[in-house]
């Protein structure tokens, strides 16, 4: 391999979710260049894949604001620091260069990418949906199977039956009730895991005739002509089945997530996450961060805004390891601005001070 085949950048984002996206900013503001991997072919993480129309209400200064929309801010945000996006690819291995000065990443398609600061945003690691145990499954997905919603209006006037009786499942009974021409709602158990506020509302939808519930009864297999599915059978305890017309399933039985070959680097790990120091969000690897949901320690609250957090202690941390011996000087961004963003706001106020005796 040549070194002209390898990228040369300050930092690698490894994940592209809210706190990853937020950590570019980050270290931008830090003067520092960084390209960002995902194993998702869009950037989002969870945001994109599992909940981009629903509202997220803890995120400061957005009373609500729909996970899609939180994403694509947060790009907007990072656009003037000018990340690469290597999108689809799994870090696969980890290593210093022979001069030990950086970190040398390699992903599952031979992308090389070195780095004296590697910045793990990875979330609770790859994931991916549990998949139910039905013949025949495959020639659906993506087609009438979908473990994920995207976009509501894809579902406008479709026969749309849910399996599930967590949160997602319930949440998205009550979405789906407004565009789908019918929903069915599959659960093994009457009781639903759900939120008390929105299972209440799954009754009295259920009550309305708006959406039919089906328990205590499990999925059992599928009906359909090549890709395309006209019903779902069900069975209850007994085996006795039942026959839903669906041109739509999905099932939301969690996700399978997984560190990977990041569990593999030498990183201290509790519980599947990753140990670090909560000052500035190392690690026990030189120049390696973690933040958002991989990292741990003591009182960690696993919510975006913390995340959000540990991006700006880790990027203030990364600047003595990429840029040694130099001092990283810190100022607010009212004072800064953003490079490559008109700061207008910052501009007046300077010359507001400049008038002053």
């Amino acid at each position: 391999m040549s070194e002209s085949s390898v990228h040369q950048t300050d930092a690698v984002v490894i994940g592209a979710g809210p706190v990853g996206l937020f950590a570019i900013f980050q270290l931008g503001m830090a003067r520092l260049r960084c390209h960002v991997v995902d194993v998702l072919d869009a950037p989002g993480g969870q945001c994109t894949a599992l909940y981009p129309e629903k509202p997220i209400y803890d995120v400061p200064a957005f009373p609500k604001i729909m996970g899609g929309d939180l994403i694509d801010r947060l790009l907007e945000q990072a656009k003037p620091f000018a990340p690469t996006f290597h999108l689809g690819h799994r870090i696969e291995g980890l290593a210093r260069t022979e001069d030990d000065a950086r970190w040398r990443l390699t992903t599952h398609k031979g992308t090389v990418i070195e780095a004296p600061v590697v910045v793990i945003a990875a979330g609770a690691g790859a994931f991916g949906p549990n998949r139910p145990p039905l013949a025949g499954l495959e020639r659906f997905e993506g087609t009438s199977v979908f473990y994920f919603v995207a976009r509501r209006d894809a579902f406008q006037d479709r026969h749309v039956v849910i399996a599930g009786g967590g949160d997602s499942a319930v949440d998205w009974a009550l979405s789906l009730a407004e565009v789908a021409a019918s929903v069915s709602v599959v659960h093994r158990r009457a009781k639903f895991r759900a939120a008390p506020e929105s299972v209440a509302r799954l009754h009295a939808l259920a009550e309305a005739g708006r959406i039919t519930l089906v328990t205590p009864y499990q999925l059992h297999a599928l009906e359909g002509d090549d890709d395309t599915l006209t019903a779902v059978i069900v069975a209850d305890l007994d085996g006795a089945t039942r026959r839903l017309e669906a041109d739509r399933l999905l099932p939301f039985f969690g996700l399978a997530t997984d560190l990977g070959p990041i569990a593999q680097w030498g990183l201290d790990l509790h519980r599947h996450q990753l140990v670090v120091d909560p000052a500035t969000c190392a690690t026990n690897l030189p120049g390696v961060f973690a933040i958002g949901d991989v990292a741990s320690y003591p009182g960690k609250l696993k919510l975006i805004l913390t995340g959000f957090a540990e991006a700006a202690a880790a990027a203030h941390a990364a600047y003595g390891i990429a840029r040694p011996g130099e001092a990283l000087h810190f100022e607010h961004s009212t004072t800064t601005g953003v490079p490559g963003v008109s700061n207008e706001n910052t501009a007046s106020r300077s010359s507001l001070a400049a008038t002053r005796p």
